[in-house]
């Protein structure tokens, strides 16, 4: 939240007060506005969100094709990959390969 001084239109700025309660104040006027009945939260309490997957899923996966395709994993070594295409950026860039490798499950992307 932004508050701006009323006398110099000036961005008022937040500190601690004398009496122990925040306080704007305007770094070029004399003005300050006392904070009272003002909560902060602690974001690490709060919940985060459910996120539908809009791709569908791990089920999403099971009838895409397949194409050979060098899985970036050194342990795995696999040369086949599920993929797909999907156009994430603006319709004068190429289209986004989405892979996942047949034999291990690693996923990654190739624009």
């Amino acid at each position: 939240m932004l508050s701006f001084c009323p006398n110099c239109s000036n961005m008022l700025l937040i500190a601690a007060g004398d009496d122990g309660c925040n306080k704007f104040f305007c770094s070029t006027c004399p003005y300050e506005f006392k904070i009272t009945g003002f909560s902060i939260y602690d974001r690490t309490k709060l919940r985060r969100k459910d996120v539908d997957d809009v791709l569908g899923g791990e089920g999403f996966w099971d009838n895409v094709d397949q194409t050979a395709a060098q899985c970036p994993v050194d342990e795995c070594g696999g040369t086949k990959a599920y993929f797909y295409q999907l156009q994430i950026r603006s319709a004068d860039e190429p289209m986004t390969t989405f892979l996942k490798c047949v034999t291990c499950g690693h996923k990654w992307r190739e624009n």
